[in-house]
């Protein structure tokens, strides 16, 4: 499996370089390869050591410490605190043209804490966050793939520029929309961006996590009194947000089927004596396309200002994240599946197809244990065909950009992937490949 993702990295990196290097790419590639495997030891270390930091969002503080000092130590320049986030920089290498950007994901997810390779729910901590959507291998794909570029544009006086960047608080659809209109794409050419998943492939058009989606927290103000002495002179801000909720919840039936969208009470008020004075609630919108995505957002705000005539409240709302449906780029996806295609998917051994067997066993779900094709070139998927969401969206409409979706382990699982991906994290802790897995009896 290790040399499996060193010969992935070479592909990647020298997908790049047919944007400015297109005569000796053969030969290129063949080096990248010895290159990528001098390297194995980096990769399983960064795969491990960002494992072990399990960073939410905006909180991506160790690990940011971690990957810019690797860059930093080889020559790379970079500048922190980009568009006004602590924990985003930009590292960058080379100069003149061609300028390839690469972007992978920094944050996990909360509750996801989970020792490596057990197929089931055993935290390391408690209650503690974890990398459970496996965004700790996507930077030793990407600054190792960096790492060969720029040695090859030394020895080969290649001219371009590298820029690595990375997707602080991509679970929360924070950033990335920041950085574009930080004008931080302005002058990229070609943006290659690459994230675990449960199948090896790439796609054009709208394919990858397929909905947009709007962020939005309603915050209620009521009044307080004591919920038994003298309710009558309290108004309920819970009140408000249980019936924004319940409101919202019985329109449900009348939306379309492509919405999908979910909410979290964050304030329910401080004890039940007290008639709260201020409650709050956390919504999701997800839908197809802009003009649905706004639909959404305007309904929700017809729900909350229902709730408060309801109620005598009043409420105020903050935008928290967005992120546009993303759109691929045809010709260098079509680059990038004949890459993938070369590679093909690793041979699993019996501890891999253990593994992934036990958990699907665990969760239920068909043991067939892991993928042994690679997919075909994904075209723009149906309309009908709703998913998640991922700020990348944002960057794909402002540079032509794709995005490398990879198998590790466990996540090639089709049957698994969607439930494991907010549960728990097991193998993309590299170590545990080097035991064997942990079922139950």
């Amino acid at each position: 499996m290790q040399r499996y993702l060193h010969f992935l990295i070479a592909l990647f990196a020298l997908s790049s370089l047919a944007f400015g290097q297109p005569n000796n790419l053969d030969a290129l590639k063949k080096e990248a390869l010895g290159k990528v495997e001098a390297r194995q030891q980096l990769v399983q270390q960064m795969v491990d050591q960002i494992f072990s930091y399990g960073e939410l969002g905006f909180q991506e503080v160790e690990t940011s410490k971690y990957v810019t000092g690797i860059l930093e130590k080889n020559g790379f320049t970079l500048e922190r605190g980009v568009a006004g986030i602590p924990t985003a920089w930009v590292a960058t290498y080379g100069s003149g043209k061609p300028v390839i950007g690469f972007i992978t994901d920094l944050d996990c997810i909360p509750r996801a804490s989970q020792k490596p390779g057990v197929a089931y729910h055993d935290p390391m901590i408690e209650g503690a966050p974890g990398h459970g959507e496996g965004h700790n291998s996507g930077m030793a794909v990407n600054v190792t793939a960096a790492l060969v570029l720029k040695e090859l544009m030394q020895e080969h006086k290649i001219a371009g520029t590298l820029k690595i960047f990375p997707g602080v608080a991509e679970e929360l659809l924070g950033t990335k929309a920041f950085l574009v209109r930080a004008g931080l794409f302005k002058e990229v050419d070609v943006v290659l961006g690459v994230h675990v998943s449960d199948e090896f492939g790439t796609g054009y058009g709208q394919t990858f996590a397929p909905q947009g989606l709007v962020s939005v927290q309603y915050f209620f103000h009521g009044k307080a009194s004591h919920a038994a002495g003298a309710p009558w002179d309290g108004r309920s801000a819970l009140d408000a947000v249980e019936l924004m909720d319940t409101g919202w919840n019985f329109r449900r039936e009348h939306l379309r089927l492509q919405q999908r969208s979910h909410y979290v009470i964050v304030n329910g008020g401080d004890q039940p004596n007290v008639v709260p004075s201020e409650a709050g609630v956390w919504y999701y919108f997800r839908e197809m396309d802009y003009p649905h995505i706004r639909e959404l957002y305007e309904l929700g705000d017809t729900m909350a200002r229902a709730a408060t005539m309801m109620t005598s409240t009043t409420f105020t709302k903050k935008l928290v994240g967005s992120a546009w449906p993303p759109h691929f780029n045809k010709v260098v996806a079509e680059v990038q599946q004949k890459n993938i295609e070369a590679v093909g998917m690793p041979t699993w051994d019996a501890a891999d197809q253990t593994l992934a067997k036990a958990l699907q066993k665990e969760l239920g779900k068909k043991e067939d244990g892991l993928n042994q094709k690679v997919e075909t070139l994904k075209p723009p998927s149906p309309e009908t065909e709703p998913g998640g969401s991922d700020d990348v969206g944002d960057i794909s409409w402002n540079v032509p950009m794709v995005y490398l979706m990879y198998p590790e382990t466990f996540l090639t699982c089709r049957a698994t992937v969607g439930p494991m991906a907010l549960r728990w994290p097991l193998r993309l802790h590299t170590k545990a490949r080097r035991r064997e897995p942990k079922c139950r009896p």
